[in-house]
């Protein structure tokens, strides 16, 4: 898009829920074996690429993080299928360093100058965040620990982030997206969750990162020197959710800042413009309209219904 002050770009991120290829690797969720019992074959398959690619299209954004992809190859049939349907996103990559079950990833209109992986540890239940630089920007794509584990292990990948912020130096502009199975506010979420809080009340998206002083609307807010900035809090409170478990609206995905790109530094996020694309079709009765496995009599099994147990979020920014 292109207006009198410069380039909007849109970016996005969406936890697709599970996309996995045709091709048995030993490391798939059962449910996703192919062409196993649960009738994960081409036929679902299709259906589920079909699925995520609707969303994309609705999203309509530059680029798109995207959480829980198992392959390139699972990326590619994305890609394919979204050229299918008109939409071209010309480059792409994936945190395939590490032979994690999942992994996170990206298409984008606009060429990246590198992508590198950031290690979390060697062992395979920590993902590796992927770092992607683009000319004005550098993009980090997280998927953290889930909630099965306590706060510490969110810790690791939190200091890991943290670390490599600072060998680039917080003057940068940084976009830091992903699902980070952490609440904006986890600090105060997780309190009473006495199995998470192992850490003596100190979170890795608040503490570590760095995001809990500033819970003001985007422009009235300045960043100190490694402040970052969480756009959930550039939405109206009951607006801030992406995510339903057990009747409880959660963000577990998030778009945070440096300041550059808050304070306006030539890469600029535009206020008001982070939300949450809540199309009809991406809820059912009063939940999210998740990818539907039905577990009748014990055994899981594809319905090829639903979309994903998270909603997409997004985020324009404009370059000069």
């Amino acid at each position: 898009v292109i207006n009198m002050f410069g380039d909007v770009i849109k970016i996005a991120e969406y936890n697709v829920q599970n996309l996995f290829d045709l091709k048995y690797s030993g490391s798939e969720y059962k449910e996703y074996i192919p062409y196993g019992k649960s009738g994960w074959d081409d036929k679902i398959y299709r259906k589920k690429l079909k699925h995520i690619a609707k969303v994309i299209k609705d999203l309509d954004a530059d680029i798109v993080a995207l959480v829980e992809i198992e392959s390139t190859t699972a990326l590619k049939d994305l890609r394919k299928t979204l050229n299918s349907m008109g939409i071209y996103y010309k480059y792409y990559g994936i945190a395939d360093k590490k032979n994690s079950t999942v992994k996170v990833a990206y298409l984008s209109k606009i060429k990246p100058i590198y992508q590198k992986e950031i290690w979390v540890t060697r062992l395979n239940r920590y993902r590796n965040i992927l770092e992607v630089k683009f000319k004005d920007f550098y993009l980090f794509i997280n998927h953290w620990k889930s909630k099965s584990g306590a706060e510490s292990q969110r810790i690791i990948s939190a200091k890991a982030l943290k670390k490599r912020l600072k060998q680039l130096g917080y003057d940068k502009n940084f976009i830091i997206v992903g699902d980070f199975n952490s609440d904006y506010e986890e600090y105060i979420k997780f309190k009473r969750r006495y199995s998470l809080n192992d850490t003596k009340g100190i979170t890795g998206i608040n503490h570590i990162l760095n995001t809990i002083t500033h819970t003001t609307k985007a422009k009235f807010t300045k960043l100190k020197s490694d402040e970052l900035y969480n756009l959930w809090y550039d939405l109206d409170k009951d607006k801030r959710w992406n995510y339903i478990h057990q009747k409880n609206k959660e963000t577990l995905d998030s778009i945070i800042i440096s300041k550059s790109v808050l304070n306006r530094g030539g890469f600029d996020y535009i206020y008001e413009s982070f939300g949450v694309l809540k199309k009809p079709y991406l809820f059912y009765k009063r939940g999210i309209n998740r990818w539907y496995i039905s577990y009748r009599g014990g055994k899981p099994r594809h319905t090829g219904y639903g979309y994903s147990d998270h909603l997409p979020i997004f985020a324009n920014f404009l370059t000069n």
